[in-house]
C-alpha cells in the first residue's frame, strides 16, 4: 500500500524547481490578512474534511503548485486530489479535473461532492485577492523547500517527521529530535497568524524552555525569523537553513 504521506524527498525536488523558476521573495500584499484567513478556513473547512472523510483518520494536507491542497487518495473513480489553486478549488481525478472560483464554504464544499457536508458550511462571501493568494502559494512552496531540505538533510537519531502543511495552523512543518531526551520541536515557516502580519519561520520546542539570543519568539515559546529578514538576506534558503541549523544544534547537542 502506498504512503498517505508525500515522500520528502518528492516534495523537495518539486519545490526547488518550482522555486528555480523565479527564485525569489516578493513583497508582502496589502490585503494578505483577509485572503489568509479565507484559505485558512477553506484548508480546514473543505480541503482537510474531505481527506478526513476519503481516509478515515488523515487530515493534514501538502503544497502543490498554485496553492495546497490533500496528497492523493483513492476513489472508487482512481486516484484523487482536492486542492486550491490561486482562488480556485480543484477537483481531480485520474487527469480529469473540475474547477470552481472560491466564493463561499458552502460552493467550495459542494464540489468536493460526498467528501465534505456543504449544507453545514456558511454561504458568506470569502474576501479573496487573486494577488494575495499567490502569494500565499509562493510562500508555501519556499516554505515546502526550506523544511522538506531541513528533513532531507537529518541524521536518522532525530528521529525525523513528516514534512506536512497543518490545515489547523494553515503552516507547513517537519519534526526533529529524540522525544524521549526532550529534544523534540516543530521546525516551520507560517504565512503569518494573529501575531504576526507577515510570514515568518519558526521552531517551537515540544517540552524543551530554552533561553538566549537564539530563542526571540513573540506568543509562543521558541524561535522565530521574519519575512523582512528573509528578504534582506542575501539568498534567503541559506538564511532559513542557517536559521534551523542552529535551533537544531542548540537542542540536540
Amino acid at each position: 500500500m502506498a504512503s498517505p504521506h508525500p515522500e520528502p524527498a518528492e516534495l523537495l525536488a518539486e519545490a526547488t524547481a518550482a522555486w528555480a523558476a523565479d527564485g525569489r521573495l516578493p513583497e508582502v500584499p496589502a490585503d494578505i490578512v483577509a485572503t489568509r484567513s479565507a484559505l485558512h478556513s477553506v484548508a480546514e473547512k473543505v480541503v482537510s474534511a474531505a481527506r478526513l472523510r476519503a481516509t478515515g483518520n488523515e487530515i493534514a494536507l501538502r503544497w502543490y503548485l498554485g496553492g495546497f491542497g490533500t496528497p492523493a487518495f483513492a476513489d472508487d473513480r482512481g486516484r484523487r486530489v482536492i486542492r486550491v489553486d490561486g482562488v480556485e478549488l480543484v477537483d481531480s481525478c485520474d487527469g480529469a479535473e473540475r474547477r470552481t472560483q472560491l466564493t463561499s464554504l458552502r460552493d467550495a464544499g459542494r464540489l468536493a461532492g460526498d467528501l465534505v457536508d456543504a449544507h453545514d458550511l456558511p454561504g458568506d462571501a470569502l474576501e479573496l485577492s487573486p494577488a494575495a493568494a499567490g502569494f500565499i502559494g509562493r510562500w508555501f512552496c519556499f516554505a515546502t523547500l526550506v523544511t522538506a531540505d531541513l528533513r532531507v538533510r537529518a541524521a536518522p537519531e532525530l528521529e525525523p517527521g513528516w514534512v506536512q502543511l497543518w490545515p489547523e495552523h494553515f503552516d507547513v512543518a517537519t519534526e526533529l529530535g529524540a522525544e524521549a531526551k526532550g529534544e523534540r520541536a516543530a521546525y516551520g515557516a507560517s504565512p503569518g497568524d494573529g501575531d504576526h502580519p507577515e510570514p515568518y519561520l519558526y521552531v517551537a520546542p515540544w517540552t524543551a524552555k530554552p533561553a538566549g539570543e537564539l530563542w526571540n519568539a513573540s506568543g509562543f515559546a521558541g524561535a522565530e525569523l521574519s519575512y523582512g529578514e528573509l528578504r534582506a538576506a542575501v539568498d534567503p534558503l541559506a538564511a532559513a537553513a542557517d536559521f534551523f541549523d542552529a535551533r537544531v544544534r542548540a537542542l540536540t547537542r
